[in-house]
């Protein structure tokens, strides 16, 4: 089994918006250079979720992990995410396991980074 990751960010207009983004997107793969990752965006921005699940498919992932780079479940993770998840196991079948994981704002490493991060400016 060849597990992917595929990385899932609002989108934007500006350009710049993404650079956090994309800058997350290469430190995973400095870090794990056997794992396919892929960055996508739901809106204004390319590559989209489907796009973005096609080309790990193309790498030989049969299970990817869908992580959504929000900081909470608002209305995009509850519904957009929800329907591209399906369209994605209606395109690929059986073949591609996709896991949904809660928004990375909702782990508990990220908020304890945020809060340190914040302190760090009080000293």
């Amino acid at each position: 089994m060849t597990e992917g990751l595929l990385l899932f960010a609002h989108g934007a207009r500006d350009p710049a918006w993404s650079r956090p983004f994309e800058a997350v997107a290469e430190r995973l793969r400095a870090a794990r250079p056997g794992t396919p990752v892929a960055l996508a965006y739901l809106e204004f921005m390319s590559p989209g979720m489907e796009e973005a699940a096609a080309q790990l498919a193309a790498e030989g992932c049969t299970r990817v992990h869908v992580l959504p780079l929000f900081l909470g479940t608002g209305g995009h993770v509850r519904r957009d995410v929800p329907l591209l998840l399906d369209r994605l196991r209606a395109r690929h079948g059986d073949a591609v396991e996709w896991l949904l994981h809660a928004p990375l704002g909702e782990h508990d490493a990220v908020l304890q980074a945020m809060c340190d991060a914040c302190l760090s400016k009080l000293e």
